[in-house]
């Protein structure tokens, strides 16, 4: 994927996931309640992630579709924090995820079965 999404842009998008289709106004007004943002930097957003290419508009009422997945931009955001941070090295990742928090048995089973499923 090569459309980069700042911070504030995936808070429009994260909106448009969860909801799907739906208007500008409607993501404008989740966001005021989450995080406060007025309806003119909402907008902004908006347009900005038009402008990249990850949403669509469409009439009436400024209808929005998101035209990447979720999925991409999480696996994008991933493959760039691995590269910039971890030196390309992915088992780096992983051992400072794991490094960080205690993990219970159900977590630690969901893991090796990922690992598995690699093997």
């Amino acid at each position: 994927m090569d459309i980069k999404l700042f911070d504030s842009e995936l808070k429009v998008m994260n909106v448009l996931w969860e909801e799907g289709d739906t208007t500008a106004k409607r993501i404008s007004d989740i966001l005021s309640e989450k995080v406060g943002w007025n309806k003119n930097t909402t907008y902004t957003l908006i347009k900005r992630c038009i402008n990249k290419g990850a949403i669509e508009r469409t009439e009436p009422n400024f209808m929005c579709h998101a035209l990447v997945n979720k999925k991409d931009v999480q696996d994008a955001e991933t493959d760039e924090l691995i590269e910039k941070v971890y030196d390309g090295s992915a088992d780096k990742l992983f051992s400072a995820l794991l490094g960080r928090k205690k993990l219970s048995a159900e977590q630690i089973e969901k893991l090796k079965k990922i690992v598995g499923k690699l093997e």
